[in-house]
């Protein structure tokens, strides 16, 4: 069985007044954008960030430079909305696939980031391109961020706490940043964010051992210092 579908967040009603600014594309327009999505990927994965660019995307594409700013207005946006087509692709958070509280936000999280063992560089590009201060990239950004929120909130149960939500959404979206510029490995933060889980979350009933829940303020220091210490490990390394 799926999740069902949460009510909307915050940042899910920005995204709800937003989508009524879109461009609303014929089918031969949708299926240039999505010639263009798929051409980005393979540009970024062969050249990286830095070398990619949307007259290049545009020549891999077979298209006009032209016409690949009429849907894209950077590289960055570009970038972003191959990150969210992907993320929007996948399937629901699977609710009876049994574990602990943390191991099914881990599964959720390796979900998000599928491509990142297989295309780094791609990851690396996506990541940092969704911070653009651009407005078609916050656009994106909260589209991105509201689907990250209801698929933790579905994995975490139907009677997760909103502030847990909260608190996982902020370090998720925090370890992007740090893995995006370099400080953490992608394929670690579904780890990280189970660790995270289980200092937030107890399975075990407050009836039965009162008092084994975590204090959230207190969770989310400790989650943030093994952040720090797993990103002084790696800029360790990477210097020997």
């Amino acid at each position: 069985m799926t999740a069902p579908i949460a009510p909307l967040h915050a940042s899910d009603r920005v995204v709800e007044r937003l989508e009524g600014t879109r461009r609303r594309l014929t089918d031969r327009q949708a299926e240039a954008v999505a010639t263009l999505v798929q051409a980005a990927a393979e540009e970024t994965e062969e050249v990286g960030y830095a070398k990619m660019t949307v007259r290049s995307v545009a020549r891999r594409a077979g298209v006009a430079p032209a016409t690949a700013y009429t849907y894209f207005s950077s590289k960055d946006h570009l970038l972003a909305e191959v990150l969210w087509r992907r993320t929007e692709a996948l399937a629901p958070v699977d609710v009876d696939s049994g574990g602990s509280t943390a191991q099914r936000v881990e599964r959720a999280v390796a979900d998000m980031i599928p491509f990142a063992g297989r295309n780094p560089a791609l990851i690396d590009a996506c990541t940092v391109a969704l911070i653009s201060p651009h407005p078609e990239v916050r656009h994106l950004r909260d589209r991105f961020g509201a689907l990250t929120h209801r698929r933790l909130s579905a994995a975490l149960g139907p009677d997760a706490d909103p502030a847990v939500v909260r608190v996982l959404d902020t370090l998720y979206a925090g370890a992007l940043v740090t893995a995006g510029t370099g400080h953490m490995s992608f394929m670690d933060i579904p780890r990280f964010m189970a660790d995270a889980a289980s200092l937030l979350v107890s399975d075990e009933s407050p009836h039965e051992n009162p008092g084994t829940a975590p204090d959230i303020a207190t969770a989310t220091a400790t989650a943030t210092a093994t952040a720090n210490a797993e990103a002084g490990s790696t800029s360790a390394r990477r210097m020997s």
